[in-house]
């Protein structure tokens, strides 16, 4: 996995999955203590992701909100919503919607 930070977005890429929830948890928990403005966590070019990714992203939002925060998450690819749908995830996790083009 491949993680890269603009301002308040994180950007992750790759597979999302238990061998790259550290980093990821260390990368969302820096990005959450180094700004006071909300994150976003751009999954545009995240190919798979699993049960344990998708805990670690809810835990996040949870922590976000405590601290007054927000914790968005941002192109999520028909993988991403499929899991979270399944998990029941995406009911505590804030997903921005898609525009659709014309």
């Amino acid at each position: 996995m491949d993680i890269s930070t603009d301002g308040p977005t994180l950007y992750l890429s790759g597979d999302f999955d238990v061998r790259s929830t550290m980093e990821a948890r260390n990368a969302i928990y820096e990005q959450l203590r180094g700004h006071e403005v909300d994150l976003v966590v751009d999954l545009t070019d995240v190919t798979t992701i699993d049960l344990t990714a998708l805990r670690l992203l809810a835990v996040a939002t949870r922590q976000a909100s405590r601290d007054g925060h927000r914790l968005t998450l941002r192109g999520c690819g028909p993988a991403v919503r499929r899991m979270l749908t399944l998990s029941r995830l995406g009911r505590v996790m804030e997903v921005e919607r898609e525009t659709i083009s014309a």
